[in-house]
């Protein structure tokens, strides 16, 4: 008989069903029970040797939140013997005009219990346990996690010692991951840990991936990635983290109606092993920007969100630079003005900001020129040694998709149907802030547009780095970006934009609670305090009233 390996998680809720995920340790039946006949039952599927199941629960109440079971071969698995929460639960929503969601990116798996932690309280565990004290109290519809889930390329020690009885870490790519196996360790690692692992199993996410899913500075350039594509290491690698990002992350992202309808899903279903029509998948998007779709859209109620994958779109051949592909791009203006009048807030969630400090801003561009050869070949190969070592791979480090989704935020936020807020959520940068743009030459949106970034949930940030945020926003910083931009021969870019909020470094999640075209924002530290972390308020503040 299987056991549970992992999970479960709950994905995707609406006013009746809901999906749950697991990983089980063997092949088998995995059955969601509910106590008023609610639930729903699904075969593993395998992949690598391990096996999953994504159960759809159907019959549920609009307005309630439902206790469940998860049976494995009709033996019960889930809730954990012993273990100190309460019911995990599936919330559906109550069809009013209310919504509250959580986001945050950037985390590392934090150490087994009573062990020291290097980088502070975990944001989530800090969730967890407060869900947990007070389980009929506030908690957010929906987790947002917008990058980094795992960190591929910066393992934890247990981990190292674990790679090292598996191979020989003085052979690239050493103690980072190689294959599909060691990746499905880090989501055991991080997803295991018990707070996180209930507070997953009772609030919905959402999630995205950023480069250290894969690895740092992943998809920087199109010299980038001829260089990797030299090591002999590399392409086990991107497939594996492609892979693993299908099977743990994308897969519940989806609707019902969408996950039944994907060739993929039924493909891998349908086989004994899952691998081959999986490595396919992999294969087809790691060659080709435009072959898989990973962005997705999904309505909490009155509140849109377009999650936009800001990594693996990217047209990279110099001179035709963008973020996204064509494609992918003409999809988001799709997704936004699709219904416009049915939501009064627009998300566009991507894991890099769009508006960074003016300073960092300037420079990503000026880089892109250089890079570009518009100065010579000299300055076009240190443009490149400076966009790896100082990660300039933003939204602005690609000018024509940062205007071309400017031009976007401004359209959505302008007309008779426009929406109280339009909210960039972003992570990556390990501290927090909030910058609202303003358009020259242009009349200005009836919306609010804000830029909100929140990372990380549990990581770190040198001192140096702290320091160089701080000035990347100060006078001085942009003063010294103008003299950038006029060696580059750039003009103004098509918006302003200016910091109200932050910047705020620690462990940290935001969350944006709306009632019909009301909203407000709440961003919150994780603290060591006596009894335990907790999260503390330290901004909050109405985006629309």
């Amino acid at each position: 008989m299987a056991g549970l390996r992992l999970g479960p998680l709950l994905r995707y809720v609406d006013g009746s069903s809901a999906t749950v995920w697991a990983e089980t340790d063997g092949p088998g039946t995995v059955e969601v029970r509910c106590p008023d006949g609610a639930g729903g039952t699904s075969g593993t599927f395998q992949v690598c040797g391990h096996h999953y199941a994504l159960v759809r629960v159907t019959g549920l109440t609009p307005g309630t939140a439902t206790p469940y079971e998860v049976h494995v071969d009709g033996e019960r698995v889930w809730p954990l013997a012993r273990e100190p929460f309460p019911p995990s639960v599936i919330r559906t929503p109550a069809g009013d005009d209310r919504a509250r969601i959580s986001f945050g990116s950037c985390r590392w798996a934090s150490p087994p219990t009573g062990e020291p932690d290097p980088v502070g309280p975990d944001a989530l565990d800090a969730l967890a346990k407060r869900i947990a004290a007070d389980p009929e109290g506030e908690r957010p519809d929906v987790l947002l996690l917008l990058g980094d889930q795992v960190y591929a390329d910066e393992t934890s020690d247990a981990t190292k010692e674990w790679l090292s009885a598996r191979r020989d870490l003085s052979e690239p790519p050493g103690s980072q991951v190689a294959d599909y196996e060691e990746y499905t360790h880090l989501y055991y690692e991080s997803w295991l840990d018990p707070q996180v692992r209930w507070l997953l199993s009772t609030v919905p996410t959402c999630m995205i991936f950023d480069d250290h899913d894969v690895i740092d500075d992943w998809n920087t350039s199109a010299s980038w990635v001829e260089d990797m594509r030299a090591t002999s290491w590399w392409r086990e690698r991107v497939l594996s983290g492609l892979m693993s990002y299908w099977v743990y992350q994308h897969l519940g992202n989806l609707s019902p109606a969408d996950v039944e309808a994907d060739p993929v899903y039924a493909a891998v279903r349908d086989t004994s092993d899952g691998t081959g029509a999986l490595r396919d998948l992999a294969a087809r998007a790691e060659a080709d920007a435009t072959a898989v779709r990973w962005s997705y859209r999904r309505d909490f109620g009155r509140v849109r969100l377009v999650m936009v994958d800001s990594r693996a779109a990217r047209v990279l051949e110099e001179g035709r630079r963008s973020m996204l592909d064509r494609e992918e791009a003409d999809w988001l203006r799709a997704e936004v003005f699709d219904d416009r009048g049915s939501y009064d807030h627009l998300l566009v969630g991507t894991s890099l900001p769009w508006l960074l400090p003016h300073l960092v801003h300037d420079v990503e561009e000026w880089s892109s020129v250089l890079c570009r050869g518009d100065k010579g070949p000299r300055w076009a190969r240190l443009g490149e040694k400076l966009r790896r070592a100082a990660d300039l791979e933003h939204w602005s480090a690609f000018p024509d998709s940062f205007a071309e989704l400017a031009e976007v935020l401004a359209d959505a936020g302008s007309g008779p149907d426009a929406p109280a807020t339009v909210c960039v959520l972003s992570g990556d940068v390990h501290h927090a802030y909030v910058a609202e743009p303003s358009w020259p030459g242009r009349a200005e949106p009836e919306a609010r547009v804000v830029q909100l970034t929140c990372s990380p949930v549990h990581n770190s940030i040198p001192a140096s780095m702290r320091v160089g945020f701080r000035f990347g926003w100060s006078s001085a910083a942009r003063s010294l970006g103008r003299a950038f931009r006029r060696h580059g021969g750039l003009g103004q870019p098509p918006v302003g934009w200016r910091r109200t909020g932050g910047p705020w470094f620690g462990n940290q999640l935001m969350t944006l609670a709306t009632r019909g075209r009301s909203s407000v924002l709440r961003l919150e530290h994780a603290r060591e305090e006596r009894g335990g972390v907790r999260l503390r308020r330290v901004m909050e503040r109405h985006l629309s009233s």
